[in-house]
């Protein structure tokens, strides 16, 4: 059985926390277990509401979801959520223009399946650590095209600006991964408040401590925080191999 924990920290800049995350180490639905992690995007309080009904909503649909399979569950659950979304920013001129990154994952039987929107990134710990998920965002297209190099890229003026979202537009383009994490350490989920302020091996340096999750955790929001703190942000550490791990919480 998987065990997670999750933090979610607003950040040294910010004065609303607009990521929202959800863990279940537990059935939801047809699903064994289910993480999210939203980061939301708007005016004023938009990001926030539109992070917050992301998730909470995603998490009813999966729950009364006839599908059987991980990918059809989350496809369906992710489309009718963002629509949702999208007529509410049409609706109501406080929230026009709001939306959300969103990454979702579940294991089952030993395989990781992952839905992605936008930036929020999910990690593997193994050898190394490995990005799983591709960033939704203009400078991880000028990276793909060979335009600009990651170093470059973590600094660039652009970064944070995304290609998609949930609830910008009526239909939404969802990227989709399967991955074995039969030995897999650790699986690492988070938005980019942590990952425009810490890159891939400072990060992977806090995972590699032997801490236990809670400590990890608070560790990567504090040295994000310490870095700059420029953004809000979330952290969710999933054990796929709980028995394999000597502290937990």
């Amino acid at each position: 059985m998987a065990v997670s924990f999750a933090i979610t920290d607003i950040g040294v800049r910010r004065k609303l926390n607009e990521d929202f995350f959800f863990a279940s180490d537990t059935k939801v639905g047809n699903l064994p277990n289910l993480y999210i992690v939203a980061d939301g995007m708007g005016g004023h309080k938009a990001g926030d509401f539109a992070s917050r009904f992301t998730v909470e909503h995603l998490v009813e649909k999966v729950k009364k979801s006839a599908e059987r399979t991980p990918r059809e569950i989350l496809e369906e659950a992710i489309t009718l959520v963002n629509r949702e979304l999208f007529e509410v920013s049409e609706s109501d001129e406080e929230y026009h223009g709001m939306g959300t990154t969103i990454v979702a994952a579940t294991i089952v039987n030993g395989h990781l399946y992952i839905a992605n929107v936008g930036d929020s990134r999910l990690y593997l710990l193994e050898k190394h650590l490995r990005q799983i998920t591709v960033d939704h965002s203009l400078v991880e297209e000028m990276v793909l095209a060979g335009d600009l190099d990651e170093r470059r890229a973590r600094i660039h003026p652009d970064k944070n600006i995304i290609t998609r979202a949930i609830g910008v537009d009526e239909e939404v383009r969802i990227d989709f991964f399967a991955e074995d994490v039969s030995e897999t350490e650790l699986i690492l989920m988070c938005t980019d408040g942590l990952t425009n302020m810490l890159d891939d091996e400072g990060i992977e340096r806090v995972l590699r401590l032997g801490l236990d999750a809670q400590l990890t955790a608070e560790l990567l929001v504090e040295n994000a925080n310490l870095s700059g703190g420029k953004d809000n942000i979330s952290v969710l550490l999933i054990y796929p191999n709980a028995e394999k791990t000597p502290e937990i919480i």
